[in-house]
């Protein structure tokens, strides 16, 4: 398998319709995307239909890869998917949002091709349904259109493999549970596409449910639903347009630091005090089973100043993480947006991920009226930032705060808001 040289990110990103956020369309016509699929395949008797949303992680960043707890909700903009059963074993992709057709065949022994652009994908999904024992029946026509905005740090490429996954499921009656379509987008990430991702992203995805956030154990995958009652208030989303080459390197990097951390913490061996589920460092399977009080008495372990400080952020957004649930089930919203920006200042100083364009984002969201707190979202270096702002304040922040983004980065920035959404579904 060749490595990966572009994510799926980048693939949009060469796109004449990926230049500006806002070309993304935020509604969906039920009726144009079904006349566009009779364009594409003759007909759309015997079509079905998909949904599979974005998702926001209210906090907790970097930390699904060392075992923590994530805070993320899905949000009402949505990937959708026509898919039909065909009497051959042909399968034909085609997205209202790229040129060109695909086509394999069901029996394929699938594997990466650059050329292949987004197919890989879904590619990667039918390799690893077939790995696990499900068989394709027939071949498939499938149209593929979207209201997420994509390089956007939402996680398009999530709601692309679970949604095709969660499809392909439902045409040929493999069964496949939520967990299941959560885990082979993953799988998927790790063997067909070689990044190395955590599972935060797809088990939002393919299972969160209106009107709440999702309190997910990365190390266990247990989750509790938590409701999502915003009030007065909305969140924004706000696209820094920046491109992200070093993304994925940067990430492979961090993760690895983390790795050593952990690795100089376990031959230590040194003793913890009472708090945590472990009483000696050799014992930790991950850095976020270490509470702050442990970190503090067990840090001297790691040599390098920079491991450190990775490590610092692991364990303190961790805690982080469970402050917020209680700020939430509290309708604390003042103290969640607090959290939030702790959450960035960390990223930004111990964890090295913000940027001059996220950092001016949060330091301009954050002294607008009507804004509670914001912070990064996503991988970093680029991408996404969200903001918890009053619904009556909305326009005027969106517009003070582009106004100065544009003055100090030299070009502008792209904003939505959004609300809690259900995850991946049949329309």
């Amino acid at each position: 398998m060749q490595p990966v040289e572009q994510n799926f990110l980048d693939f949009c990103r060469c796109s004449v319709i990926m230049q500006n956020m806002e070309n993304t369309s935020e509604t969906f016509d039920r009726e144009s995307f079904l006349a566009a699929f009779k364009k594409i395949y003759a007909s759309a008797d015997g079509v079905q239909l998909f949904a599979s949303p974005a998702r926001i992680n209210i906090i907790g960043e970097h930390i699904d890869y060392n075992g923590g707890k994530v805070f993320p909700a899905a949000i009402d903009r949505y990937m959708y998917f026509a898919i039909r059963k065909r009497d051959d074993t042909k399968i034909i992709y085609n997205d209202l949002q790229f040129e060109g057709t695909y086509a394999f065949d069901a029996g394929d022994d699938f594997s990466y091709a650059k050329e292949n652009g987004y197919a890989n994908y879904l590619n990667g999904i039918l390799s690893i349904i077939k790995k696990r024992g499900c068989k394709l029946p027939s071949g498939f026509e499938l149209l593929i259109t979207s209201t997420v905005p994509p390089a956007g740090g939402i996680s398009s490429s999530s709601a692309l493999e679970c949604g095709f996954a969660y499809a392909v499921s439902e045409l040929f009656g493999l069964g496949l549970s939520r967990k299941d379509i959560a885990l082979i987008g993953q799988q998927s990430e790790h063997e067909f596409m070689n990044v190395k991702c955590g599972v935060m992203d797809q088990f939002i995805i393919a299972t969160a449910k209106a009107n709440t956030a999702e309190l997910l154990d990365c190390a266990t995958l247990d989750c509790e639903y938590v409701p999502l009652e915003m009030g007065d208030y909305r969140f924004v989303v706000m696209n820094t347009k920046k491109k992200r080459q070093l993304a994925d390197s940067k990430y492979n990097e961090r993760r690895s630091q983390c790795e050593e951390a952990l690795s100089q913490l376990k031959a230590a061996a040194l003793p913890l005090p009472a708090g945590g589920k472990f009483s000696n460092t050799k014992d930790l399977p991950d850095l976020c089973s270490l509470t702050a009080e442990q970190f503090e008495s067990a840090k001297g372990a790691i040599s390098d100043p920079t491991i450190l400080r990775r490590a610092r952020h692991v364990v303190t957004e961790n805690e982080r993480v469970l402050k917020a649930v209680s700020a939430l089930k509290a309708g604390d919203l003042e103290g969640l947006g607090k959290l939030l920006r702790a959450s960035h200042a960390s990223l930004r100083d111990d964890y090295e991920v913000t940027g001059l364009e996220l950092d001016t984002l949060f330091d301009t969201a954050n002294a607008q009226e009507g804004c509670i707190g914001a912070r990064m979202t996503g991988a970093g270096f680029g991408g996404c930032a969200i903001a918890i702002v009053r619904k009556d304040k909305t326009e005027q922040f969106i517009k003070n705060v582009q106004e100065i983004y544009t003055q100090k980065i030299g070009h502008d920035a792209g904003f939505f808001a959004c609300s809690p959404s259900a995850g991946t579904a049949a329309l």
